[in-house]
C-alpha cells in the first residue's frame, strides 16, 4: 500500500492568508495542518508517501518535511502545475503507484477516530473503499445516497438537489487499477476530474465499500472549519494520551 497526501490548489477560500502560504501549512492548534493526514497515513502503516504540492509552494513543503526520515517514512514530491479535479493526482500519481494499492486523503482534512481508519486501510483487499460521513452542508461535497438497508445507490458531486446528508469525504482507497480508470474519465461540466466518478465506477462493479466516519470529520477549507480544527485539535491536547506508537511520536516532535 502506497499513499498519497493531495495538497496542491491555491486555498482561495483562506485568502488573503493563502497569499503568502499554502492552505495546507497553517497551523492547526501546533503543528501544520499536513501533519494530521499525514499521521493518518503512517498510522496505517503506509511508508512511502507522494506529496503532490502546488509549484510556488513546493519548497516550503521540502523545508518543512524533508525525505521524511524524521517520520520514518519516504516521500517523494510531484508538482500540480493546474488543479484539475483531485482526481487528477491518480495521474500525477501514476508512475510512483506502480502497480500498487493506493490511499489518497486530502491535505486539508482531518479526522478525530484515526485508529479506525488506519484498521481499515490495513485490511484493505482490493477494489474500492471510501467513506461517509453526516454533515449540515452535504452540497459543498460529493454527496453518497444510501436505500433504506444503507446500501450505496450513487455519488454525485455538489449535488444541486437533495439527495442525503453524507458527504463523502477526502479519504479514497482504491487497488492498482485506479490510474487507467483515472484516465479514462471525461472533465464535468465544471471542467474538472471529478473523484465521485471513480467511486461510481467501483460501484457499478460491485466492488466499492463504503464505511461511515465515527468521530469528528473536518475539511478545513475555510476560516469556519479551519477555527473548528483548531479547537478540536486544542480540546485533544488537553486529554490524557494513551502510549503512542512510534511513527505518532515522530510526527509530534517534529
Amino acid at each position: 500500500m502506497k499513499g498519497i497526501i493531495l495538497s496542491g490548489g491555491h486555498g482561495t477560500r483562506l485568502y488573503p492568508v493563502t497569499k503568502v502560504t499554502s492552505k495546507q501549512l497553517l497551523p492547526v492548534w501546533d503543528k501544520p495542518m499536513i501533519f494530521y493526514p499525514l499521521n493518518t497515513l503512517i498510522q496505517a502503516g503506509i511508508t512511502d508517501i507522494l506529496v503532490i504540492v502546488a509549484p510556488e509552494h513546493a519548497g516550503d513543503y521540502l523545508k518543512y518535511l524533508g525525505s521524511g526520515k524524521e517520520f520514518g517514512v519516504k516521500f517523494t514530491y510531484e508538482i500540480q502545475d493546474k488543479p484539475e479535479g483531485l482526481a487528477q493526482a491518480f495521474l500525477i500519481g501514476e508512475d510512483f503507484i506502480d502497480g500498487d494499492a493506493v490511499t489518497m486523503i486530502l491535505g486539508d482534512n482531518i479526522f478525530e477516530d484515526t485508529d479506525k481508519l488506519a484498521g481499515v486501510i490495513r485490511n484493505f483487499k482490493s477494489g474500492g473503499q471510501v467513506f461517509a460521513k453526516e454533515v449540515p452542508d452535504p452540497e459543498r461535497f460529493g454527496v453518497i445516497k444510501f436505500n433504506d438497508k444503507m446500501q450505496v445507490e450513487k455519488i454525485v458531486e455538489k449535488p444541486k438537489e437533495y439527495l442525503s446528508n453524507f458527504a463523502q469525504v477526502g479519504l479514497y482507497i482504491y487497488d492498482n487499477r485506479v490510474s487507467q480508470i483515472a484516465k479514462e474519465l471525461q472533465p464535468s461540466a465544471r471542467g474538472e476530474l471529478e473523484i465521485v466518478d471513480i467511486a461510481n465506477w467501483y460501484l457499478a462493479k460491485g466492488e466499492l465499500q463504503v464505511s461511515v466516519v465515527e468521530g469528528e470529520w473536518i475539511d478545513a477549507g475555510t476560516f469556519e472549519s479551519l477555527y473548528r480544527a483548531n479547537q478540536l485539535m486544542y480540546k485533544k491536547s488537553q486529554q490524557p494520551q494513551a502510549k503512542s506508537s512510534e511513527p505518532e511520536n515522530a510526527a509530534a516532535r517534529a
